[in-house]
Parts: structure tokens; C-alpha cells; sequence
């Protein structure tokens, strides 16, 4: 009996081919993305599972809150470099504590034979033993127990190990970091797994520390936070993260009874590492929930296409259901064979996702720079996942159209005698279209908000120049940066060049206090170093509004601020400001000379801050050149040439600003990529299903449209009895989906300070191309409806 099911169901699905074919296309689109959805999260959700204990694992973070009732609270996955040691010391809540201080993006060397070898590492971390007690990462060479405490030690990967040293045993072998200190291989590590949020694999001993940052490296630097060191602990068993945070609270108290930025210690579970955004996470656990919730819909489309398309098929078999009646054929077994039929359809287009899948997934991992895998040999996660999809869509997309094709009485089928009811009629079709397209606009109308937010983003005057303009780090910050800005000035096609810590806008801020003249307390504000030279003001076009720009020297003497400031400090123009003395970080004490206009020191999700640019040659580690448009390419050229007779050590990069400040949006670009190729294929899925109304409302009006072309009417007449129909449908499902966007986007958009309103014209936008993709997508059926004769028309209805 199966196999005449399948024998049958072959035979009717080679008979109808674009049925056919149209069915796969959608069910396919559908099932890759839900393929490629289920892949994501997978993935994702399985980020650091192979530690042991992995339930007792923390890390300290900080929540940052300031007097100023209006400012925001702050996150930062560090804390003070010395809360580590002190916890150790007072509790014995935790099994083991470690400190790890990570310098991303570093120079590491090491001379093997005659030849030197010199690759920018992603990380290079300063460690305590203790980290590999915590973490599961193996230690297959070495003496876990000694080798970190010992100084100018190392430990490497077995990939780092074979990237310098290749077959030869780097036990003993030395490497350099940053041309400044030189360790000893003492241990080799076991390669990292891939699903693991802790991506370093050179890791030197924390005693060394203080050789290269001696504040980091303190045990008494409480007065501050940097975002390289980290703190991590194993609980003992039984003890909850409700014993260890009360006690907290009073290092805050003992160390930092003055500051006006409160910390307030945590800790975070090793499982929120990876999800928690507001501590550096990559992905948040909300994101994946809303991938799952569109591709449940996509997939939710696809079947309601199929539906349409089924019910619209169901006259043109209404005789064969009842001549299988008359011949003995009961319910069941009728019903039996149209679901096999979509089972067939549904594994065709399984098969058709799995390749669709595997073909899009470099581009998804490129977008969510991941190295998600889909294959089946090895992932019984997705072996048990596909096929229960293929059930579940032939279940839900066919059992409504085989329950209506085996419910025709044999009598009414066979004098073709069916009305529109008793195939589940327009209302239900319509219903159907509808949601679809919901959906499709919904989606459709996001893409369009968060292209023009990102368009508002980078197009908007940030207040200072970006185009054209090259950071490039310095090789050393001494005598030596400032003799090879004077050489550079000298390259033909640099317009301005000056040293400093960062461009205006970057995600390298040092935050700090400040202090108003005399005044006993701190501001109630925090302040951002913009250090840099005196050409700092020009090379990226700030305004003056009030006072002079720094003159050339040699140590912080001078100050220039922004408005932002004036502002903060209750004066009533920036001019009150110039000549009045102003502290920064408890250490530096000055006059400021100028006031400049705000500008964005941030992206646009957060708020223009506080401001001083002062010159600190300890702090210069960037040239940022401005070069003109039409020289770029050689004027780099003839940079890169100078910088290695300079650094010959040193490996020569540089970024863009621009392509910088882009990156600030690196999430929002990823998110837009996404719905785009979403709201594509909803989009696609849904014209399917509009296609297949207007194939049925073309079969169930032969007979009128022939009487109305004998009566006179045109063929544009005929072809907007069709317009009208998906018109009507596009605009119901249009005056449910805006709100229901408006209020999405509107929410989403509360996460920027600097933000577009959602106006009139997205919604247009989104109407009219709705309209026209439509459009084409019904124009082949209804145009063939049109020019039918109506001669014919009339005989065969």
C-alpha cells in the first residue's frame, strides 16, 4: 500500500511540475533558514561546556554608578588589579582566584636559527597559575604547579608553538613581547577548543607585569579600571554567589572612599559570558531568540504557501478523489496519499535546504564572525533536528489541504459540482495571505529603520574630520615618534600629521576625575583624555569657540576642553573657563586655554562626554595623518618606507578612521544584513503564495471572465480584477504591520542617544515596494487569465 502511495505521488507531482517546483522553491527557502538558525544557536549556546565545575566558574565585573542622577550606569568586565589579591587573602569562599591583564593586537618575535620571526598576535596575556585550575585547558608539556610562577616565564599553544618554531620542540625557546621583554617557553598547551570564549594562547607570567605596566602591575592601583585585566574564581562547592557579593561592598569603601565613580563588584557567571553584551559578550541570548522567532515564521510562510498552492490544485483533482471513492478508496486512505505527497515534496526540499544551508554558511559566518558547521556525520543534534523539521512541516502544511481533498463527496466531485467551500474557499486563502505578508512588511519596514539609522550614523557631522584621515600606531613613545612625525610631514600628499592617543571618536577612552580650581571635592562628572600633540586641533578640524590651542611641549601644561564641560561646571560661556586651572586624575594640574565645540568621542548609542585634550608624549600612540584624496596610495607607500627604516623590528599597519568609526556599528551592520536577506525571502515565499490565490481565483472565475471579455471588457479590466484582489490584501496586511513595526523599531531605537525619527516615508518606501514586487510576481497569471478566449473559457467551465 506504501508503495503504491509513493508510485501515485510521483506520478502527480511529474504531471504538475510548477506546482511542483514552486512548492520545493518555498519549503526550501524555509527550511535553510531554519537549518541555518538551529546551526547559529547551537553553536552559540555551547560556548565554554567543556569546563569542569563550569557551574562554580566567575568573573569579577564591575557596575559603574556616579552621583549625577542622569548619568547612565556604566559596565566593565575588569576590575581593579588588585581586588583579586585582596579576595584571596580575606575569604575562603573560593577554591582558586586568578588575575589575567590580556594586551590585544601585539607584537610578539622569536628568533629561531638565524631567522626572526614576527607575528601581530590576537592577545598576549600576563597570568596567574591558578587560571589553569580554573579553566579546563590542558597543559600537555610543563609543570602546571611551578611554570607560571616562575619569572620571564611562557606558556604557548601547540599552534603557536608550530607557527614560530615548526617541528622543533619550543620548550626552552624564547619570544619576545612587544620588543620589550623576552620570556622563556616553559609549557605547551593544548590547543584551544573552538567553542570557547577565552581565545588567548601565549600566557607569561603575572610577576612580569610590572616590567611593562608598572600601575597595572601594582598592588595598590585601586583608583582605577582598565579593560585588559580580568579577574576570575572557582567557588568552593556550596558557597553562593549570594555569601560572596555582600562582602564586597566594603573594598569599595576602604580603597575608594572619595571617588564619585561608585563601583559595585559582581559576579558574573561563566554561562552569561558569552551572552552578556554589556560586559564585551559576543551575542545576547535576546538576539538569538529573535533569529529563532524568524525563522520559526519563514518556516511558518513556507507552509502557509503550500496550503495556498494545495487548495488552489484542489478542483483539478477533485474527480480523481472521487473516482477513488466510487472504487473503494475510504478517507483514510485518501488522506494518507496526499500526505505522502507533501512528505515527498518536503524531503525534496530538505534536501535542497541542506545544500542552500551549506552554501550560505561562509557568508554567515563571515557576518557573525563565527565558524558554525553543518554537517550531519558528526552532529547527531542535527541529524535528530532535520528530520523532525521534515515531519513537522509535512504535518503542518499538509494535513489541512489532504483533510479538505478527502472530504469530497464522491457524487459532487465527479459531476464537478465543488464550490468554493468545500475547498476552504477565499476567506481562509486571504486570512492566509495576509499573515504572510505581515510578516514579510514587518520585516521589510526594520530593514528600511535600521538602514537609515546607519545611513543618520555614518553621513551625520561628528564634529570633527574623518575622511581621508590614516592611524597609524607608533613604534615607541619617546624622542623617536617626534623625529618620525618630521619626516613624515615632509611625504608628498600629507596635509597634517599629529601624535596622540586615538582619533576623537574611538573605543580607546581613558576615563577619569577632575577637579575645578580649589574646589575640596571632585566634579560629579567623569572626563575622557583626548591626548595629543599641538597639531591635534587642525589635523582633525575641531573648532575653537573660545581661547587658543595648546602650544608645543613636552609634559601636560596646558589644557583645552569641550563645551561639554562649560556646561557640566554651571558657567555661563566657555569664556569663563580660559585661565582657571582644572585637575585631571588627581595628577595633573593646569590651565585651560581653549574650549572647543563638541563632538562625538562615542557612537551614537551613547551621549557626547566630558573632554580635555592636553599633550602627554607617554601617551602618544598613534600618528594620525591626514592625506589628500588624490595622493593616498603613494603618500602610504612613502609612509611605510620611513616607518621600517624607523622600526625595522616592527610590523607597519594602519586603519582608515572612517573605516574605524564604521565599526562602531559592526552589530547594527551584521543585524541589517540579516533582515535584508530575510525580508528577501519572505518576501519571495509570500508572492508563492499570492500566486497561488491568483491561480485559484483565475480557476474559479473562467466562466466570468469569459461572459465579461463577450460583454466588452478590456484586458487591463480583466487583469485589475486580479490587481484588486492582492491590493486589497497588501493593504490590510499593511495597516497591521506598521504599527507593529512602528513599535518594534521605535524600542529599538531607544538604544541610541543620536537617533532618525521613523517618518511617513519608511512606511511609503515599504508600501510601494510591496506593491511592485507583487505585482510582477501575479502579472504572469492574471495576464494569461486576461487573454484566454473567452470562447474556450466558456465550453471548459
Amino acid at each position: 500500500m506504501i508503495k503504491n502511495y509513493f508510485k501515485i505521488a510521483i506520478r502527480n507531482l511529474k504531471r504538475k511540475r510548477a506546482y511542483f517546483f514552486i512548492n520545493v522553491i518555498g519549503l526550501a527557502l524555509g527550511m535553510a533558514c531554519a537549518i541555518m538558525v538551529f546551526s547559529l544557536i547551537k553553536y552559540h549556546s555551547g560556548f565554554d561546556n567543556f569546563h569542569k565545575d563550569k557551574d562554580r566558574i566567575y568573573r569579577f565585573v564591575t557596575e559603574k554608578h556616579q552621583d549625577v542622577l542622569s548619568a547612565p550606569v556604566g559596565y566593565d568586565r575588569s576590575v581593579p588589579a588588585p581586588l583579586g589579591k585582596v579576595f584571596r587573602e580575606d575569604y575562603t569562599f573560593a577554591g582558586q582566584v586568578a588575575r589575567i591583564c590580556t594586551y590585544d593586537e601585539v607584537l610578539v618575535a622569536a628568533k629561531v636559527g638565524n631567522e626572526i620571526k614576527r607575528f601581530k598576535e590576537e592577545s598576549f596575556a600576563f597570568t596567574e597559575s591558578g587560571y589553569f585550575d580554573i579553566f579546563n585547558f590542558p597543559i600537555l608539556e610543563g609543570d602546571k604547579a611551578t611554570v607560571l610562577r616562575e619569572p620571564n616565564s611562557v606558556i604557548i599553544t601547540q599552534r603557536v608553538s608550530k607557527k614560530y618554531f615548526g617541528n622543533r620542540n619550543a620548550i626552552g625557546q624564547t619570544i619576545t613581547f612587544d620588543n620589550k621583554i623576552s620570556f622563556t617557553v616553559k609549557g605547551i598547551l593544548k590547543d584551544l577548543p573552538e567553542n570557547s570564549s577565552r581565545k588567548t594562547e601565549i600566557y607569561a607570567s603575572y610577576a612580569d607585569l610590572k616590567l611593562y605596566d608598572d600601575w597595572l602591575g601594582s598592588d595598590d592601583s585601586w583608583g582605577g579600571i582598565s579593560s585588559q585585566m580580568q579577574c576570575f574564581v572557582k567557588l568552593k562547592t556550596g558557597v553562593s554567589v549570594a555569601q560572596v557579593e555582600p562582602v564586597l561592598p566594603a573594598y569599595v569603601k576602604k580603597f575608594r572612599p572619595k571617588s564619585k565613580n561608585v563601583h559595585n563588584y559582581r559576579l558574573q557567571p561563566l554561562a552569561d559570558m558569552h551572552f552578556d553584551e554589556r560586559f564585551d559578550g559576543v551575542i545576547s541570548k535576546q538576539t538569538l531568540w529573535v533569529l529563532a522567532i524568524i525563522g520559526f515564521f519563514l518556516i511558518l510562510t513556507a507552509c502557509v504557501n503550500f496550503i495556498n498552492l494545495a487548495t488552489a490544485q484542489a478542483l483539478n483533482r477533485s474527480k480523481e478523489v472521487g473516482v477513488r471513492k466510487v472504487l473503494g478508496s475510504v478517507r483514510g486512505q485518501i488522506l494518507y496519499q496526499f500526505i505522502v505527497e507533501t512528505g515527498l515534496i518536503t524531503v525534496i526540499a530538505a534536501v535542497f535546504a541542506f545544500i542552500v544551508a551549506k552554501l550560505a554558511l561562509p557568508w554567515v559566518n563571515q557576518l557573525f564572525q563565527s565558524r558554525v558547521s553543518i554537517n550531519p556525520f558528526t552532529d547527531w543534534q542535527l541529524v535528530v533536528f532535520i528530520p523532525g523539521l521534515i515531519i513537522a512541516v509535512t504535518l503542518f502544511a499538509g494535513l489541512y489541504p489532504a483533510l479538505v481533498l478527502s472530504a469530497f463527496k464522491p457524487i459532487t466531485a465527479l459531476k464537478n459540482k465543488l464550490t468554493q467551500s468545500n475547498i476552504g474557499g477565499f476567506g481562509a486563502r486571504r486570512s492566509l495571505i495576509v499573515s504572510q505578508f505581515i510578516i514579510a512588511q514587518v520585516l521589510i519596514i526594520g530593514m528600511l529603520v535600521i538602514a537609515g539609522q546607519m545611513r543618520y550614523a555614518k553621513k551625520s557631522d561628528l564634529g570633527f574630520r574623518k575622511e581621508a584621515v590614516v592611524m597609524i600606531p607608533t613604534g615607541s613613545q619617546d624622542e623617536k615618534a617626534k623625529t618620525l612625525k618630521n619626516q613624515l610631514q615632509q611625504v608628498s600628499g600629507i596635509e597634517k600629521i599629529t601624535l596622540c592617543t586615538a582619533a576623537p571618536a574611538s573605543d580607546n577612552n581613558w576615563n577619569t576625575n577632575m577637579r575645578f580650581e580649589s574646589r575640596a571635592e571632585e566634579e560629579n562628572f567623569r572626563v575622557s583624555d583626548k591626548t595629543g600633540d599641538e597639531d591635534y586641533i587642525e589635523t582633525f578640524g575641531l573648532e575653537l569657540v573660545a581661547g587658543r590651542n595648546i602650544f608645543p611641549s613636552d609634559t601636560v601644561r596646558e589644557f583645552v576642553v569641550n563645551e561639554m564641560i562649560v556646561k557640566n561646571l554651571n558657567l555661563k560661556s566657555p569664556e569663563e573657563l580660559i585661565g582657571r586651572n582644572i585637575t585631571v586624575g588627581g595628577k595633573f594640574t593646569a590651565p585651560v586655554v581653549g574650549v572647543i565645540r563638541d563632538f562625538h568621542n562615542l557612537s551614537f548609542h551613547d551621549g557626547i562626554g566630558a573632554i580635555f585634550i592636553s599633550s602627554n608624549p607617554e601617551r602618544y600612540y598613534h600618528y594620525a595623518v591626514k592625506i589628500s584624496a588624490a595622493n593616498i596610495k603613494t603618500a602610504l607607500t612613502a609612509v611605510e618606507k620611513i616607518w621600517h627604516t624607523a622600526y625595522p623590528e616592527q610590523i607597519f599597519e594602519y586603519q582608515f578612521l572612517d573605516e574605524q568609526i564604521a565599526s562602531f556599528y559592526k552589530a547594527e551592520e551584521t543585524l541589517f544584513r540579516l533582515i535584508r536577506a530575510f525580508s528577501f525571502i519572505a518576501i519571495l515565499i509570500s508572492c508563492l503564495g499570492l500566486y497561488g490565490l491568483v491561480k485559484f481565483m483565475a480557476a474559479q472565475k473562467t466562466k466570468e471572465i469569459g461572459i465579461r471579455k463577450l460583454l466588452g471588457s478590456s484586458i487591463p479590466q480583466i487583469i485589475w480584477l486580479f490587481g484588486k484582489e492582492f491590493s486589497r490584501l497588501i493593504l490590510i496586511s499593511f495597516l497591521i504591520a506598521a504599527p507593529l513595526a512602528w513599535l518594534v523599531m521605535s524600542k529599538w531605537l531607544q538604544d541610541f542617544k543620536f537617533r532618525i525619527n521613523i517618518g511617513a516615508s519608511i512606511f511609503i518606501a515599504a508600501l510601494a515596494a510591496t506593491f511592485v514586487i507583487a505585482a510582477i510576481a501575479v502579472s504572469f497569471q492574471a495576464i494569461k487569465a486576461a487573454l484566454a478566449s473567452p470562447v474556450k473559457s466558456l465550453r471548459t467551465e
